[in-house]
């Protein structure tokens, strides 16, 4: 619908109401409620779900139609992404939000900070989900609202081609809504504790949950040690949770990422049940860790299996925890991904140890043999010492191919007496182009940084403190913070305004005319930034 369409409907509505809203201006109805495109948050899944389902159709017909997101902790963090990328890009498209539970639990839990082990409250995912929601909208609302005041100033000065460009440019306004894949952890409990939360944040605006195959009671961090699989029965319960929960609420495209942290993971609770050779359950215990039991008295209070008509005892630690044959990590993520996708699952998550793209793509080759349309979304994750494993990799590289590395030190390669060198130099390159790469050759979809703007948060206050609080004095702050923020045109440098003062201001004159009290007059020193 137009501008000039809203005009005309809140005209016609404002007529039928007659004497009644005397007062009420039909183009500040319009404006309101373009500003307002998202009532709820189930508006906002449903429209996101259709833009996530048309990038996928693309990258099926076109790996080079990868997309991308940044993990945000905060409302106001997401919202200068998606303006950075408005401005930079002109477009949003391709590019999302990640909710990461790492950093629900790092920054946001009442707890104060916590490891990411699922302790944090569950109420905080859908929370910051509608957070993050409301910054975007509010940041539609503030860029409309400048485009409304360049039609007015364009009317006032009877420019009537200015007039008409504005209106084209707010017809064809892109949101900064865009879809968030969010972090529902294992689920927080059983299959219903899933059910419960999914409905929570869908209902907060997440059109794509990701959720991983660890046991809730025990979760840890996918780059951490000590993580414990369930059986497949388990995991599929709770992708059917998510869909009831998208399909209950009438999201029918909703997004599940299934995601396996088998790779790592060495340890699982519990013997899955069988009901004859060969199904899932069977498979799954197939790759446990047993030995033959040939002495029925060494048995005290052990669970015992058949296989291949031997009596086997899987191996139990204190923990109470069983263990799973060394090696067989890629074959239990392949079966993860194959039984993910058979159940209701529409995109994979495989999380790795190192950014290594023929390991990546070895797996999905095992998996698309099976499920051609097979996608991930993958972790670059910070856990990876990204220099590190591309420098190595390019030494291992031509080593093989025979070229001499005598003057490298291969465990030594992080030093900055490397940075200047050629191998560290196509180290880099590999780095840059790794995501278009990993796209092309190991079928990721989606490629997102979990947990990017806790690093630079600390980073730039870093920087901040030694230069504010040393010689430097205000100078640090003017010359590495406002003046940058100047010269780059980062639109906070006005930070009342990006805080919604000149909505408000909008807002006043709407409801009480010319006796408004105005905050944007000519003392505000915002306007120095004018």
């Amino acid at each position: 619908m137009t501008y000039r369409d809203r005009l005309s409907e809140t005209t016609a509505l404002l007529g039928e109401a007659g004497n009644g809203w005397q007062g009420i201006d039909a183009e500040a109805v319009a404006r309101m409620r373009l500003q307002n495109r998202f009532r709820t948050g189930l508006d906002i899944a449903r429209y996101t779900a259709r833009i996530m389902r048309e990038d996928m159709a693309a990258y099926d017909a076109d790996p080079a139609a990868y997309t991308q997101s940044l993990g945000c902790w905060h409302g106001f963090i997401g919202q200068q992404k998606i303006i950075a990328v408005k401005k930079h890009f002109g477009s949003t498209k391709g590019r999302y939000l990640y909710l990461s539970g790492w950093m629900v639990a790092a920054l946001r839990s009442q707890f104060g900070p916590l490891p990411d082990q699922s302790m944090h409250e569950k109420t905080s995912v859908p929370a910051l989900i509608e957070e993050l929601y409301t910054f975007l909208r509010q940041a539609d609302a503030r860029e409309l609202s400048l485009l409304f005041r360049q039609i007015d100033a364009a009317r006032a000065a009877g420019d009537r081609g200015r007039e008409q460009a504005l209106l084209d440019t707010v017809d064809n306004f892109q949101t900064h809504v865009v879809p968030i894949i969010a972090d529902i952890d294992a689920g927080f409990g059983n299959a219903e504790a899933t059910y419960l939360l999914a409905k929570k944040m869908i209902e907060a605006g997440a059109c794509a949950l990701q959720i991983e195959n660890q046991v809730s009671d025990e979760k840890q961090c996918g780059h951490q040690d000590g993580k414990v699989t369930v059986p497949h029965e388990d995991f599929l319960a709770k992708i059917r949770a998510c869909r009831y929960a998208f399909l209950e609420l009438g999201i029918d495209d909703g997004i599940i990422v299934a995601r396996t942290d088998s790779l790592g993971a060495g340890l699982t609770k519990q013997i899955a049940y069988s009901r004859e050779p060969g199904d899932i359950g069977d498979r799954y215990n197939s790759f446990l860790d047993c030995e033959e039991v040939t002495d029925l008295a060494s048995l005290r209070g052990d669970v015992v299996i058949e296989r291949d008509g031997r009596l086997m005892r899987p191996k139990r630690l204190p923990s109470n925890l069983y263990q799973f044959r060394a090696g067989t990590g890629e074959d239990r993520c392949v079966l993860d991904c194959i039984t993910s996708l058979e159940h209701g699952a529409d995109l994979l998550w495989i999380e790795t140890e190192k950014p290594n793209i023929d390991q990546i793509a070895g797996m999905v080759d095992r998996v698309r043999a099976v499920i051609p349309d097979a996608k991930l979304v993958y972790n670059n994750s910070p856990s990876f010492n990204w220099t590190l494993n591309f420098r190595q990799q390019v030494y291992d590289g031509w080593k093989a191919a025979g070229r001499d590395v005598g003057t490298y030190e291969r465990d030594a390669l992080m030093s900055v007496l490397y940075d200047a060198t050629e191998l560290a130099q196509e180290a880099d390159e590999r780095i840059r182009t790794f995501q278009k790469e990993a796209s092309a050759r190991a079928g990721i979809f989606h490629h997102l940084i979990t947990l990017p703007t806790y690093h630079t948060a600390a980073l730039s206050t870093d920087n901040l403190a030694r230069e504010y609080f040393g010689e430097a004095g205000m100078l640090g702050y003017v010359l590495n913070v406002q003046r940058r923020e100047l010269r780059e045109g980062i639109a906070c440098v006005r930070h009342q305004n990006m805080a919604g003062s000149d909505l408000g201001d909008d807002h006043k004159e709407y409801f009480a005319g010319d006796a408004a009290l105005k905050a944007g007059g000519s003392f505000n020193t915002m306007n120095q930034f004018a």
